[in-house]
């Protein structure tokens, strides 16, 4: 990646979380507010945002590199399941904590955040990446993240799943897949709606961090140890693994950039509905979201 152009997007992209914190703090954008743009953004912009990045392109994607990006994606999630049950056991988690780790650890932010930064600093056609782990994503969080967290109380949910957010995801693949050559008026609406995505969705991650108390978790040597592990460790092995590998470039960045996601609010989502103590989950979300400022450019750089 050209070092200039990540530094120039990632710089943008703080900008714009600046402006979040800003109107999180002067109040403009209240708790009630920002669930309800957060319910646009997750089920109406990054759904058309995902749509924009495959129609109205001339780029054909051959099937055997998606099936390729398809195969590393699998085998990516199935090493973060394994993951999720050794890294807390790693870091010495007190035994009540373990399980949020375990989230930590396979769902990071690859929707709210992932695919408006993938779309600003990856090329059209690693977006493709981008849309199977978003897929894989939603699958796996209400099938393996509801058990993991509920500790096997709460049930499978295939319909729950079944979000617009997988949904868009799903008929992206379909289009990629068969070629379909959508323009007109409908390309046009999806891009209009999917232009929203990247400022609402950063200036939400804004609100949020303005809304934590960062301090008490920096004292929590446990996050930091996700974060060296997760967040940089992770990309800095598959950069590796895939250069020796050769893999197609454009696949190793879509990943690298997927890998180096911070922590994802859908965990946190859930475990306040059933009356969690959800502290070190907002603490790490906060810290991870804030570090990824400077670690996605550091990824990104090193390929």
């Amino acid at each position: 990646m050209g070092i200039q152009v990540v530094l120039q997007q990632m710089l943008i992209i703080a900008v714009m979380v600046t402006i979040g914190i800003l109107l999180g703090k002067k109040g403009v954008v209240d708790s009630i507010s920002s669930k309800s743009i957060s319910t646009i953004v997750v089920d109406v912009c990054n759904p058309a945002l995902m749509l924009t990045s495959v129609i109205g392109d001339d780029k054909k994607i051959p099937h055997d590199e998606l099936l390729t990006g398809g195969f590393i994606a699998v085998i990516f999630y199935a090493i973060l399941v394994v993951m999720g049950f050794l890294l807390p056991l790693a870091l010495k988690a007190e035994k009540g904590e373990r399980r949020f780790y375990n989230m930590m650890c396979v769902y990071t932010n690859v929707g709210f955040i992932g695919i408006p930064v993938a779309h600003a600093i990856l090329p059209e056609e690693a977006m493709f990446v981008v849309l199977v782990c978003n897929v894989l994503y939603s699958l796996l969080f209400y099938t393996h993240g509801v058990t993991i967290l509920s500790g096997g109380k709460d049930k499978v949910s295939l319909k729950k799943a079944m979000s617009p957010g997988t949904i868009a995801a799903l008929i992206s693949i379909v289009i990629l897949w068969f070629d379909f050559d959508i323009r007109g008026p409908v390309a046009d609406l999806v891009s209009y709606v999917g232009g929203a995505t990247v400022f609402l969705s950063m200036t939400l991650l804004g609100v949020s961090i303005a809304r934590a108390d960062i301090r008490k978790g920096l004292k929590n040597v446990r996050i930091w140890g996700y974060v060296i592990v997760r967040m940089l460790m992770l990309p800095a092995i598959i950069i590796v693994v895939f250069h020796l590998l050769n893999v197609d470039p454009i696949l190793t960045a879509g990943m690298c950039l997927m890998a180096a996601m911070p922590v994802g609010n859908l965990p946190l989502i859930q475990a306040e509905k059933t009356g969690e103590d959800t502290t070190t989950l907002s603490h790490a979300i906060a810290i991870s979201t804030v570090v990824s400022m400077v670690s996605i450019p550091l990824v990104m750089i090193a390929l």
